[in-house]
Parts: structure tokens; C-alpha cells; sequence
């Protein structure tokens, strides 16, 4: 009798959890499914779905505008990524142990990270005005710059790029700092009091068992940079033109400014695919390192 009602109590966790297994495969897993669905139909949001096989996806590889969005989004995330966690792990190593007022500065770096990107954006879109405070310090400092950031197509999406790098960087270090703070200290002294110089310790010691927190922060930032979306409807909405729009914008404005909710469900399932495909290879590759060091 005691072990039946052992093995009941063990049970009653994954009753209680069924309730929020049910309510995330239907409300994430079933709505992924169904706009995939609609991935393949011409709906409009208003009449019948009629089923038209890969059309929308042809239509979407033989779209030059298409095509160009594909290309910001991977160009902007492969920047975004290699700076954020090479400004990342700077601060995590200058705010470890050093410094003392680290935890204040590290409360100031983090800060940005859990502000609203709108926000975040909407004071960076005056920043980048044609007579805002950037235009202005330029020309204090004897640059004379009479460009309108956003406007220019050439400059555009790195408007984005410098808002995300200013945001996020945050956060790349506090994924670095737990990795830091996860090392002995006296792997380090030893090695140190064996000769090895700081850049030799770094090299041999820090950076590959730093390779866990790697992993984390660089596929987390990964995924942000491949959606992005906020930062760009709010500071230069895809324009000028076409010059900064992104899968992410192109699945909104397909669907809810032009009304072609089949095309757009197709867009977001390229998103989904593309986001999956390079976090996954990301981590295999990573994972990989990890093991060798």
C-alpha cells in the first residue's frame, strides 16, 4: 500500500502540468502549424483559403525585394552578433573583479537590456535626425556632417545595427560574467605565478572555459538579430525605400498593411525555418567546441 501511494504522489506533478502542456501546444505549437498552413494559400484574412502549393514561396525567391530582406536580416544579424559579444565579454573582463564600483556599472550596462525597444528606439531616432545631438557633436568636434542617418539608404540598417549593439551588449556581458565568476581563481594565480603572461592566460585559460557562456550568449543573440523588429518599424520603418527591411518586417507589412495574410504566413514560416536552422547549427558547432576544449 505505501508504494502504491508513493508512485500516486510521484504522479501528481505531471497532472498538475497538464494543464500548461495542453494550453502551450495549443496556443504556440498548433498556431505554428496552422500558418503553416496558410503558408501554401492565397488567403486574404477575409474570403476562403485556397490551397496553392508553393507559389507564395516562388513568388518570394523570385522577389528582388524579397530577396534583399533575406540578405539584410543575415547581414545584420552576422554584425550584430561578433560585436555585441566581443563589446560583451570587453565588459564582463573589465567589470569582474577589478573595478570597484563593478556592480553599479554593471546595473548601467545591463539597464538598456529590460527597457522597451520602442522607447530604446523612438530616442535614437532623434539622435540620428538630420539636426539632432549626433549631427551636432560631429560638428563640435570639427566633423562636419550634415547627413540624415536614417534617410541615407546606405546607413539605414546600421542605424539598427548601433541601436541593437547599444542595447543588448548588456546582455552579452551578463552572460559572460556568470561564466567568469564560474572559474576557479586559482587556475588562474597559478598560472600566473608559473610566468604565463595575461594575454597567454586569457588565451589558454579564460576564453576556453569560457565556452559554455559562449555558446549561450551567442545563440541567444543569434535569434534577437535574426527577429528583429521593434527597433526597425520604430527608427526607420524598412526604408528608405527598401534599404533596411527585414523578414521580420516584410511578414507585417505583407500581412497587415497589404492584406495578403497567405503570402505573409509563408514569409514568417522562412523566418522560422531560417531562426531554427542557424540556432541549431550554431549549437552543434558549439557544442562541438566546447567538448574539444
Amino acid at each position: 500500500m505505501r508504494i502504491r501511494r508513493r508512485r500516486q504522489f510521484a504522479r501528481v506533478p505531471l497532472y498538475w502540468a497538464l494543464p500548461a502542456i495542453v494550453f502551450t501546444l495549443a496556443m504556440h505549437y498548433v498556431a505554428i502549424g496552422a500558418g503553416a498552413w496558410y503558408a501554401f494559400t492565397d488567403w486574404n484574412g477575409v474570403s476562403h483559403a485556397h490551397w496553392i502549393g508553393l507559389a507564395n514561396f516562388r513568388s518570394i525567391f523570385g522577389s528582388s525585394e524579397a530577396r534583399g530582406a533575406l540578405w539584410h536580416t543575415l547581414e545584420l544579424a552576422a554584425a550584430f552578433v561578433v560585436t555585441v559579444n566581443a563589446i560583451g565579454l570587453g565588459l564582463a573582463l573589465g567589470l569582474h573583479r577589478a573595478v570597484k564600483s563593478r556592480n553599479v556599472l554593471r546595473a548601467l550596462f545591463f539597464a538598456p537590456v529590460v527597457v522597451s525597444p520602442l522607447a530604446i528606439a523612438y530616442v535614437w531616432q532623434y539622435i540620428f535626425e538630420y539636426d539632432g545631438p549626433l549631427n551636432r557633436m560631429l560638428g563640435v568636434v570639427g566633423i562636419n556632417s550634415s547627413r540624415a542617418w536614417i534617410g541615407d539608404p546606405r546607413w539605414a540598417l546600421w542605424t539598427v545595427f548601433v541601436v541593437l549593439v547599444w542595447q543588448f551588449a548588456g546582455l552579452s556581458m551578463s552572460f559572460y560574467l556568470a561564466g567568469l565568476q564560474s572559474i576557479s581563481e586559482e587556475i588562474d594565480e597559478a598560472a600566473a605565478v608559473d610566468g604565463a603572461s595575461s594575454l597567454f592566460r586569457f588565451r589558454r585559460i579564460t576564453l576556453p572555459l569560457l565556452a559554455p557562456a559562449m555558446t549561450v550568449s551567442v545563440t541567444l543573440t543569434t535569434v534577437f538579430a535574426l527577429r528583429v523588429f521593434d527597433q526597425v518599424i520604430a527608427l526607420t520603418n524598412g526604408g528608405p525605400g527598401v534599404a533596411s527591411e527585414t523578414l521580420a518586417t516584410q511578414v507585417y507589412k505583407q500581412t497587415f498593411l497589404n492584406g495578403r495574410f497567405g503570402y505573409g504566413a509563408a514569409f514568417a514560416l522562412v523566418l522560422t525555418a531560417l531562426v531554427a536552422v542557424v540556432a541549431f547549427t550554431q549549437v552543434l558547432f558549439l557544442r562541438a567546441r566546447e567538448a574539444r576544449v
